[in-house]
């Protein structure tokens, strides 16, 4: 199974913008798309944005679009997260993971165990 580790959380100001970051092994970064989701407080974990494999394309939920993008760089097998506009509902436990392509991410099917996450809570 992958090894996932989510950096870039922190406590923020809303309208405030930070980036998250996700690593992952190269092997596993080269074979397959990835995806940002999140939980808040009492919710379900829900999608937010995934990037194919070739980085060409992405998809978004529709709550995040316009503020959040997703990218990848392949010399640091790393993903990206960019989140401007950060609104109060923001707030909550954001995760990477892995999954056979975009459509397969937005509807939650994922292939790796859920890491740690990182924390982001947007503040008034």
């Amino acid at each position: 199974q992958a090894q996932l580790v989510e950096s870039g959380g922190r406590l923020i100001k809303a309208g405030g913008s930070l980036r998250l970051s996700c690593a992952v092994s190269e092997r596993v970064f080269r074979s397959i798309a990835m995806g940002w989701f999140r939980q808040a407080p009492g919710k379900e974990r829900e999608f937010v944005a995934a990037i194919s494999l070739s980085g060409d394309s992405t998809n978004y939920a529709d709550s995040v679009k316009g503020r959040f993008t997703i990218s990848k760089d392949n010399a640091k097998n790393t993903v990206y997260l960019q989140m401007n506009g950060l609104k109060i509902e923001d707030t909550a436990v954001y995760y990477c993971n892995t999954g056979p392509n975009i459509g397969s991410l937005a509807t939650m099917r994922t292939f790796g165990a859920w890491g740690q996450g990182t924390q982001v809570t947007v503040s008034s």
